[in-house]
């Protein structure tokens, strides 16, 4: 029963995405070429609230599903790990014009092209698997 919960903020959440056309390969365009404030203030919008709900579970000691305090891990002192990560993923989004929650999204609007970015992201994933140990972090 309690997978239900999560399908349903699934569905509500694409919901909201393809209302606020940020699926909208034509939205992502513009805001890669500085040509509208629309995705900025999606995405401003959503770290606003993000930060804001971060600091409310921290005030009232929220719990989660379990019944546990939620907490948040110490930040990374890493800088140039999250620039290049940051990059990788801000190219991969500009040239498939999606990112991982949107891909399925846009499967379900019958966008079956996507399917092709759903399995190169899934082979990127598997190959991190693979690699990760390898990898300097």
């Amino acid at each position: 029963m309690k997978i239900l919960k999560f399908i349903g903020v699934g569905i509500f959440f694409g919901i909201v995405l393809v209302k606020s056309e940020a699926v909208s390969w034509y939205r992502i365009f513009e805001m890669f070429k500085f040509q509208s404030f629309h995705m900025y203030g999606i995405i401003g919008s959503a770290v606003f609230l993000g930060a804001t709900t971060i600091w409310l579970f921290k005030k009232f000691g929220v719990k989660n599903t379990e019944g546990t305090k939620v907490s948040l891990p110490p930040k990374d002192k890493g800088f140039t790990r999250y620039m290049v990560g940051g990059t990788i993923f801000g190219l991969g989004w500009a040239l498939a014009g999606a990112c991982p929650g949107p891909m399925y999204i846009l499967l379900g609007t019958g966008v079956f092209s996507m399917l092709i970015v759903i399995a190169a992201a899934t082979l990127g994933t598997f190959v991190y698997g693979v690699l990760k140990d390898k990898l300097p972090h």
